[in-house]
């Protein structure tokens, strides 16, 4: 086995899901580093669960500004019991098996790999992030405290190794409307909360609707996208439900506020209010994550096109390069598999692919920081 398959194989073997602690990953990896000649720092804290999770920041030199970062989330989703090859790397046909092999302990194999013999002059940073799958609740946690200043970063994410100068943000409400419970033979004595919700989801269709105005090229989906994913009210099927919960998401692009929608869906509200006075609506936002973007020009993404031959392109899911770029980088998106072999059985990355990717950022590394 090559050593960056052997790193990979080990990596595979500790079960990070989100769910769990991530401290038996971050102490392997601060091994690892150590082994480079790297320096070290733990930015642990608590999940909403009381879970300690860590954050951790390996540099070549002790600084606070840095040159180059390279970033990978420790953190999985979960797996099915019933996989043998979830904490088992497996090899077939070009193709290594197991849990978190693309998304993104591949991309982390590669980082070491690349970092292996190699004594960079200016400072280098290596940052393994927590809960990337639960909210991005690590990097959140760095762009907040702001341990460094960055001045380009890699991030970490399966795009079939094509660099991502750009990518939507993700934000999500819970939304409760309000009714007035009675028998559903007398409903003048009642209102029911999902007629009070499914009036005001007809709004929000209409603001889906006028979202497409509002373009980015780049996107395909050019626009920023809305959906109701979830909805569930009542209590009987002769009650006028009491009330009504539903989960609006929206992903928009970078250049539109996240709180464009949230807004809108407020003053639809006050706009049902006009005609029905006694409604009422909570909103809990509880993401309002905003997206990306990365200039054309940057020497970063010039220099990861030369390297893979790909030209750059967006993605419409969440990255942590809007946290990095918190830390003043300039960050492009990319890694070995292919997202839609992610968070799924039977997840993989494929070999060339992950041995291309070290290659790729030791050819970063020797760009930025010699």
């Amino acid at each position: 086995m090559t050593p960056i398959k052997q790193t990979l194989a080990e990596l595979v073997r500790i079960d990070s899901v989100s769910s769990r602690s991530n401290a038996e990953i971050i102490e392997y990896l601060e091994k690892r580093c150590a082994a480079i000649d790297l320096i070290t720092r733990r930015l642990p804290y608590l999940d909403d669960n009381g879970l300690e999770k860590i954050n951790l920041i390996a540099l070549t030199k002790a600084t606070d500004e840095v040159e180059l970062a390279l970033v990978g989330h420790t953190d999985t989703v979960p797996y099915d019991p019933n996989w043998s090859e979830a904490t088992n790397l497996t090899e077939r046909k070009g193709k290594l098996y197991g849990r978190g092999s693309c998304d993104t302990k591949g991309f982390i194999a590669a980082a070491l790999t690349a970092l292996e013999n190699v004594k960079p002059n200016k400072p280098l940073a290596l940052i393994f992030t927590a809960d990337e799958e639960i909210g991005l609740s690590g990097a959140k946690q760095l762009a907040q405290a702001k341990p460094l200043r960055v001045r380009y970063s890699i991030v970490g994410e399966p795009t079939s190794l094509r660099p991502i100068r750009a990518g939507k943000g993700y934000s999500l409400a819970e939304v409760m409307v309000e009714g007035r419970e009675a028998h559903s033979a007398y409903p003048a004595l009642g209102a029911s909360a999902i007629f009070r919700a499914a009036r005001l989801i007809n709004r929000l269709e209409s603001i889906a609707e006028q979202l497409k105005q509002d373009q980015h090229d780049a996107f395909d989906p050019p626009y920023t996208t809305l959906n109701v994913g979830l909805i569930h009210g009542g209590s009987a099927k002769n009650v006028l439900a009491g009330e009504c919960r539903f989960t609006l998401e929206w992903r928009p692009i970078p250049t539109q506020s996240s709180e464009h929608v949230l807004k809108q869906l407020t003053n639809a509200v006050e706009a049902e209010s006009q005609t029905d006075p006694d409604i009422y609506c909570m909103i809990d936002a509880s993401r309002q994550d905003t997206g990306f973007e990365t200039a054309l020009d940057s020497p970063l993404i010039k220099l990861l096109e030369d390297a893979t031959g790909l030209g750059s392109g967006t993605v419409a899911f969440g990255t942590e390069a809007a946290q990095m770029m918190a830390l003043g980088s300039e960050a492009v998106v990319i890694g070995p598999g292919d997202i839609r072999e992610a968070h799924r059985t039977g997840e993989f990355v494929p070999v060339d692919e992950l041995e291309q990717c070290a290659a790729v950022l030791r050819q970063s590394i020797q760009h930025f920081c010699f």
